[in-house]
């Protein structure tokens, strides 16, 4: 029953495709070539889909750990006492951030820092921001009042609980936010190649200075397998801590 649910999974199955893809895009080779008569070559050489994948990641990756620590330590901070009277700041930061165009904090980041996975990084940061506090605040705050009662009546003190209760908690609809704020990342960092940067969005580019469609092609598919191959395991993930977090107040609650 189990090893059915597993092949049933549509994760594996995009996975599949996704990896099979990655390392062996010559095995259309012939449908490309049926396709687009006249181009050649149909498939993207000057680099590995395998290299401009983990680059593409590592990219995403960095931002992604950057953004979370960042965002994630505001959303506690301005949730505090301490910290309430700066929560409109905070919000109206990471709003900016949001609605900033990857290619204007390209533009701008690029005769700072130079061309390259820097600026990509940077854009991947400031873009990625906003998803983050919004859930984790939306999460803390979301925590019922009877278990931060019950905790502090077991003598936990202020970290105890934030670290013991509340996070824990808030897990399902912070990593929410994460989910989106990854997933529009991989979109995003496509645009780093137009500065240098290597990612699955450079054959595209190569594509559409070239004229060579099957280029364009490969990589947009490959970026978004690479998305939805993303956003379902977050998917997977946050419904078992729904699961883990229902279960966790339930006992608290009795």
């Amino acid at each position: 029953m189990k090893g059915g649910r597993i092949l049933a999974s549509p994760i594996l199955w995009v996975g599949l495709l996704f990896a099979v893809l990655l390392l062996r895009m010559e095995v259309l080779r012939p449908v490309f070539q049926r396709a687009f008569p006249g181009v050649e070559p149909v498939v993207y050489q000057r680099s590995s889909f395998l290299a401009l994948f983990l680059s593409h990641l590592a990219l995403v990756a960095v931002a992604s750990v950057a953004a979370i620590s960042v965002g994630l330590s505001l959303a506690v901070f301005v949730t505090r006492s301490v910290g309430q009277d700066f929560r409109l700041m905070v919000n109206t930061l990471a709003t900016v951030g949001q609605t900033l165009p990857p290619a204007a904090v390209l533009a701008i980041a690029v005769p700072a820092v130079g061309f390259g996975s820097r600026p990509t990084v940077l854009a991947l940061f400031l873009y990625s921001l906003l998803p983050i506090i919004a859930s984790a605040i939306a999460g803390l705050e979301g925590v019922p009042r009877a278990v931060r009662e019950a905790a502090a009546g077991l003598g936990l003190s202020s970290w105890q609980q934030l670290r013991d209760v509340e996070l824990p908690l808030a897990a399902p609809v912070i990593l929410s936010g994460i989910r989106v704020s990854v997933t529009i990342a991989i979109g995003t960092a496509t645009i780093g190649s137009t500065v240098g940067a290597l990612t699955l969005g450079t054959p595209i580019f190569i594509g559409l200075v070239a004229d060579k469609l099957p280029f364009v092609i490969e990589g947009a598919v490959l970026v978004g397998l690479f998305a939805i191959v993303t956003d379902l395991s977050f998917a997977a993930l946050e419904r078992w801590l729904r699961s883990e977090t229902r279960q966790a107040v339930s006992e608290t609650s009795r």
